[in-house]
């Protein structure tokens, strides 16, 4: 199964942004793409670099369903190819870093929201989100069982191990990380070992591109169950970066035939009640 990730820049224009991620589509679709996958805020410039100085600004922030979604939705429909999104979402007087899952059908499927939400310098993002409420759902697509570790939330073991206990096949991951942010490749690390803990592939989308007060690095990459780095896009440029999974893996590898199936969740839950 062929996966892409969109490695683009986001610019001021969100409909321009937005048709350059249908034309993405289409480019990956082309080249055998049955899985789709976009960067955190992939159609908006990154606007949590700043303090906003208020409530969040929700004319930022879009509905879901709404039109971005509906479109590639349409898309998907098209071109048989399921899509995972990024975007800033509005529901009332709150607003979510969400991950619209849609079908190779066009059916939404679901929203993944962040749960944990970073605040400091240049990702003042507690200003914006409120905490994620939908828990981590993993979805059956036509591309296999997808879940969804939004940015800040990969950092987080026990998302990371949900994801695994629930049979996910891929965890797609959508960044927005900083060239030099990742101090000797220690948040690559932490996606192999997640992998291979967990029995999954993962799957980063990281945004490119210089902005105003941060320049994003790119470097975008796949990890098989087994913890190796299987792609991997180039630093400061636009790509699409595909990878081939071999999803047979996961029936051998040593997160499902071990350390899934040997796991202590009576102790777990002993230990992590010790005070000392």
């Amino acid at each position: 199964m062929r996966v892409a990730l969109i490695q683009h820049q986001a610019g001021a224009n969100h409909a321009v942004n937005v048709a350059r991620g249908l034309d993405a589509v289409r480019e990956a679709a082309a080249g055998g793409a049955a899985l789709v996958a976009f960067p955190e805020l992939a159609f908006t410039p990154f606007f949590p670099c700043r303090r906003c100085g208020g409530p969040p600004p929700l004319e930022l922030a879009e509905p879901v369903p709404g039109p971005t979604t509906e479109a590639f939705a349409r898309l998907a429909a098209e071109l048989g190819t399921v899509i995972v999104l990024n975007l800033y979402e509005r529901e009332g007087d709150r607003a979510f870093d969400s991950s619209p899952v849609i079908d190779a059908d066009g059916r939404l499927l679901g929203t993944t929201r962040m749960l944990h939400v970073a605040q400091m310098p240049h990702f003042y993002e507690q200003d914006y989100y409120t905490p994620g409420d939908r828990g981590l759902p993993v979805y059956d697509t036509a591309a296999g069982r997808i879940g969804v570790a939004i940015c800040y939330d990969r950092h987080y073991p026990e998302v990371m191990r949900s994801l695994g206990l629930q049979r996910a096949d891929v965890v797609v991951v959508p960044q927005a990380g900083m060239l030099g942010e990742w101090p000797d490749g220690l948040y690559e690390a932490e996606l192999r070992v997640a992998a291979f803990q967990n029995g999954y592939f993962t799957a980063l989308a990281n945004r490119v591109g210089a902005e105003p007060s941060m320049t994003f690095a790119g470097e975008s990459f796949v990890c098989d169950p087994s913890g190796r780095v299987i792609a991997r896009g180039p630093a400061a440029a636009e790509a699409i970066v595909y990878a081939d999974l071999d999803l047979a893996q996961l029936l051998s590898c040593h997160a499902r035939q071990l350390f899934l199936r040997d796991r202590r969740p009576d102790l777990v839950t002993s230990l992590l009640s010790f005070d000392g």
